[in-house]
């Protein structure tokens, strides 16, 4: 998981509108600190041995750095994401980079985050609905990429993507932050029969769980000392990061990376 990924650029990267509460326009990013927080991000990913592909940022698209909301993706099919309308210039630069490469690409018939509110942890799909999320496509993406949905929600808009709250450690390990989720959600996770670490809010808000994992290395954020701690505990390396500027986007490392190889479902018999 996360071994081949889809990363952009923060050239263009600028606070134009308010999306999310943690975007104002008139506290705006350092150019050349946002470009070295991403330029680190994408060294880690390669230390760790994860190949990645890279898609150029337009420059009227200023949050195309945050490619995980492009789509979500699983084997050779692709559901693009359908963003607000501040960043729907994105998208067709990721329609045609998909398809240039042979995914058979699906338009999004409603609100989509992309990967940002949909977590492939092996054959299931924690799929978040309520924010940015239209509830009808939790049934395109069961249907269109063979997975078994679990239907989540966030406790508002703070968490405004699910990879705010949930972060996929491995197929069978889970991070997650009770307090951004509602009750029935936090029932659903528990039930799943997972090894579950418990994030604080305080860490959560720093953008915590927005991390990427190969289930060896763990990609995250600075900030979150005891998440970085237990899974430490659990045998796994962290490399923790400065994000202090794409988090006035409100995203992280996660955010900047699409997953290009959740694999297709096995053929059943």
């Amino acid at each position: 998981m996360n071994s081949e990924l889809l990363v952009s650029d923060a050239r263009h990267f600028r606070i134009d509108y308010a999306i999310n509460p943690y975007m104002d326009t008139a506290i705006q990013p350092d150019t050349e600190a946002t470009l070295a927080e991403h330029q680190a991000i994408v060294a880690a990913h390669l230390a760790a041995g994860r190949k990645i592909e890279y898609l150029p940022s337009a420059p009227e698209c200023p949050d195309m750095v945050f490619t995980a909301n492009a789509a979500l993706i699983r084997g050779d099919r692709a559901v693009l994401g359908s963003p607000p309308p501040e960043r729907r210039a994105e998208i067709p630069y990721f329609r045609a980079w998909l398809s240039e490469r042979r995914y058979e690409v699906v338009t999004a018939p409603y609100s989509f985050s992309g990967q940002g509110d949909a977590l492939a942890c092996g054959d299931l799909l924690l799929a978040a609905h309520g924010q940015r999320t239209d509830a009808r496509m939790l049934d395109v993406l069961a249907s269109e990429l063979d997975y078994e949905v679990v239907a989540l929600r966030t406790s508002g808009a703070r968490w405004y993507d699910l990879d705010l709250a949930v972060g996929v450690i491995s197929p069978g390990m889970l991070a997650y932050c009770p307090e951004a989720l509602d009750e029935g959600s936090v029932r659903t996770l528990r039930g799943l029969g997972l090894d579950l670490i418990e994030v604080s809010v305080e860490e959560a808000a720093r953008f915590a769980l927005n991390l990427v994992s190969d289930g060896v290395t763990v990609t995250m954020t600075q900030g979150a000392p005891v998440l970085a701690a237990a899974l430490r505990e659990r045998g796994l390396e962290t490399v923790e990061l400065d994000t202090t500027e794409l988090a006035k986007g409100g995203g992280g490392i996660r955010c900047t990376a699409l997953a290009l190889d959740n694999p297709p479902a096995a053929v059943r018999r």
